[in-house]
């Protein structure tokens, strides 16, 4: 393995160490290596067009507050206008901090920003949600509640921002976590919607959503948010560790500190399955139905939306 050398190849002060390739970079040269990405990345995939209205999920995150800074330089290329949404879970003593660190950045980058709980758009609260769980014994996770809750909630947020594009701060890390999640429940069809150019599938939601960070590790993200001082939730979700996912980041983790890359070579990989999958005869992106309750494009006759709620009302 490559050792980090004292100075970048500009000849300034190493800041960041990346093993994969054995760069050792400046604080400067790394913030435009990260910028870079993530435009090589948006241009790859086609996700901007000139003149969008991009709506930023901006969960107060890491991730999140990372793209959000790094998309307001962006946009500005395409003659496009960019606005943050923060959805509030209801989780007491957690969502707190985040929606603060969402108006501080927001405020900062003169970046307008629309706030909404679960209790607003579905008249419950994960906390609550959680109560209702245990009372009646249900066999769900926090996430399984969430997950869909919190996709709906942002397209409503969208649609009533009268935005055309979504902008979510999944990671690289996030991608190969959900491959795998999906791949151990048998789930394969949702494999397809890790391809970003799996456009039959955009019909799922009212704006086409796009992952302008989805090949950049989760550790450089966190690091670009240090080096640039941006404000970031501090506390894990308390609801983080239920499902399997933790446990699959810790072990691709240690595979990536013992095999430096091997993350880059599974995404490509995943990426290369995930198109397989949506040429497949009998995807759920190509067949979509409407869910008879709600209206929403569903892969069956009740979306997971009306699925979960009526689990928890």
């Amino acid at each position: 393995m490559a050792k980090p050398k004292p100075q970048c190849r500009c000849g300034g002060k190493t800041v960041y160490f990346r093993a994969y390739n054995g760069e050792s970079l400046c604080q400067t040269c790394f913030n435009e290596s990260i910028f870079e990405k993530v435009k090589k990345t948006i241009s790859k995939y086609g996700m901007l067009k000139y003149g969008d209205r991009v709506g930023m999920a901006l969960s107060g995150g890491k991730d999140s507050t990372s793209l959000l800074h790094i998309m307001s330089k962006i946009v500005k290329g395409h003659a496009s206008e960019l606005l943050a949404i923060t959805i509030d879970e209801g989780i007491s003593g957690y969502r707190e901090e985040s929606i603060k660190n969402a108006e501080k950045i927001t405020t900062e980058l003169s970046i307008p920003l629309f706030v909404k709980s679960y209790s607003d758009l579905f008249g419950i609260s994960l906390d609550e949600a959680m109560e209702v769980r245990s009372e009646k014994s249900l066999k769900i996770t926090s996430c399984g509640v969430c997950g869909p809750l919190r996709r709906r909630a942002i397209d409503k947020v969208a649609e009533e921002a009268g935005v055309n594009v979504v902008a979510t701060a999944h990671n690289l890390d996030d991608i190969l976590q959900t491959f795998y999640i999906n791949l151990y429940s048998g789930d394969v069809e949702r494999i397809a919607w890790l391809d970003p150019e799996f456009r039959p599938i955009l019909n799922h939601f009212a704006a086409r959503r796009i992952k302008p960070v989805m090949e950049v590790y989760e550790q450089e993200l966190a690091f670009f948010a240090y080096l640039n001082d941006l404000p970031f939730q501090s506390e894990s979700c308390p609801y983080m560790n239920e499902g399997i996912r933790t446990e699959i980041r810790l072990h691709l983790n240690e595979l990536e500190r013992k095999h430096p890359g091997i993350k880059y070579s599974t995404f490509r990989t995943v990426m290369a399955i995930a198109k397989g999958v949506d040429g497949a005869e009998g995807s759920s992106g190509k067949g979509a139905s409407r869910c008879d309750k709600c209206g929403a494009v569903s892969s069956g006759s009740i979306c997971s939306v009306c699925q979960t709620l009526s689990l928890i009302n």
